[in-house]
């Protein structure tokens, strides 16, 4: 299902502050630092596993891309979440998962 520009920005908007606020309290839990500016989403990591993720929307072909791991995902949009095509798995799960990688702990379930 295609978005239009309008929908896109403001889907993915929604999809990254919720994403914010829940990350915000595993950064209370863990070493770990949140921030989200113009859009972005940045996640820092310490400890055990050393690394940043980067969340943002891609307006011009409407979809959220995320680098983490030295590798880069790219989110379609599915009707209902934005998902990853190779694994099915929404925006919420991955990231969740991703997060409890860098961490070493089981993936979160947001």
């Amino acid at each position: 299902m295609a978005l239009t520009e309008t929908e896109f920005r403001s889907q993915s908007e929604t999809a990254l502050e919720r994403l914010n606020k829940v990350l915000g309290i595993v950064a209370e839990q863990y070493d770990a630092e949140v921030m989200y500016q113009n859009g972005v989403l940045t996640v820092e990591i310490e400890e055990p596993n050393p690394g940043k993720m980067v969340i943002s929307p891609n307006t011009p072909v409407r979809q959220i891309w995320i680098s983490a791991q030295s590798r880069s995902f790219k989110l379609d949009w599915d009707g209902r979440n934005f998902v990853l095509p190779s694994t099915q798995e929404p925006l919420d799960a991955l990231v969740g998962r991703l997060v409890g990688e860098q961490l070493g702990v089981e993936p979160f379930r947001f």
